[in-house]
């Protein structure tokens, strides 16, 4: 079934609340082993979402699926509407996002086909609108874990315990920090040489603004990194290549199908979060003075602050 929410629809009106979502990365579009409820249409004062939000059963909990780059993957990094998507998830009362990304490896331990939990962030890009706060209000929101810490926590505790005796071949990592480029072209060996000598392990392109927008918008953000090359830097590798990528992904996406359901389970157990009261204080503008258009787009996330 598929419903069509506009931005006008108030929280009680909407059709199927749910808690958490699944943001996927390249070659993850659907998710198949989980129950359909409805496709979910929602207009935002942003524009549309990359596509029609899935409600799904996962593991008897109900989700909100958001391919990121939309089915048959139609958005680069830059067009990727991150604004809309995390509006509109937000107004189907999501609190936790679970994002999921392939990333490139800067350091020879981040092996292709490893899971990293990442914990940093490197801002590199320079095309995208990256904050809901412009347009007549200002606010400061911190971001120096921009990755939600209890949801780290929980989403660690699920990959240890299915990788640590590394079984299937696979190496979990419980940090990472990632640099995100602009893209769509991948890194000059020149470039990926500096990002090493910054001590960063990771280099993708799609965390930001995403990470950023959720944290502004109150919602716990936490990213499952799919390594699938050595970017360029590697003498011994071949530099990577949109094939190289998707064919690791590919690799990938079943055993991220299989943890899924657990670690939904496990990170919807958070009762509370200091994510979820990021913008409490951080709105400097007085808010007589905010522009009715600014308003309306942002009083799904706001009015409470300023009412």
């Amino acid at each position: 079934m598929k419903v069509t929410i506009d931005n006008k629809t108030k929280r009680g009106e909407i059709p199927m609340e749910v808690k958490i979502a699944v943001i996927g990365g390249s070659g993850l579009y659907k998710i198949d082993n989980a129950s359909l409820i409805e496709e979910i249409d929602v207009p935002t004062p942003f524009g549309m979402p990359s596509d029609l939000i899935s409600i799904m059963d996962i593991g008897g909990i109900k989700t909100a699926f958001l391919p990121r780059h939309g089915r048959g993957h139609r958005y680069t990094p830059t067009e990727v509407p991150s604004e809309a998507n995390i509006w509109a998830l937000k107004s189907l009362g999501v609190q936790q996002i679970i994002s999921i990304s392939a990333v490139g490896s800067l350091k020879e331990k981040y092996k292709p086909g490893d899971f990293v939990i990442l914990d940093q962030l490197i801002d590199r890009t320079k095309s995208r609108a990256n904050s809901f706060f412009r347009e007549g209000i200002v606010g400061h929101v911190q971001f120096a874990e921009p990755f939600c810490p209890t949801m780290r926590e929980k989403l660690t505790e699920i990959l240890t315990a299915r990788y640590s005796k590394n079984q299937e071949g696979r190496t979990f990592h419980k940090q990472g920090t990632l640099v995100v480029m602009e893209g769509p072209l991948f890194s000059t060996k020149a470039e990926s040489e500096l990002y090493r000598s910054w001590n960063a392990d990771l280099i993708g392109m799609t965390a930001l603004p995403e990470a950023k927008l959720a944290r502004e918008a109150e919602i716990c953000y936490a990213t499952i990194a799919m390594v699938t090359d050595y970017d360029c830097w590697h003498e011994e590798k071949e530099s990577v290549s949109a094939d190289m990528v998707m064919e690791t992904m590919n690799k990938n996406i079943r055993a991220v199908k299989e943890i899924l359901p657990e670690a939904i389970k496990s990170v919807t157990s958070i009762a509370d979060c200091s994510c979820r009261h990021a913008a409490e204080n951080a709105i400097v503008t007085e808010p007589s003075l905010i522009p009715y258009e600014t308003k309306r787009k942002l009083s799904l996330f706001y009015s409470k602050y300023w009412d």
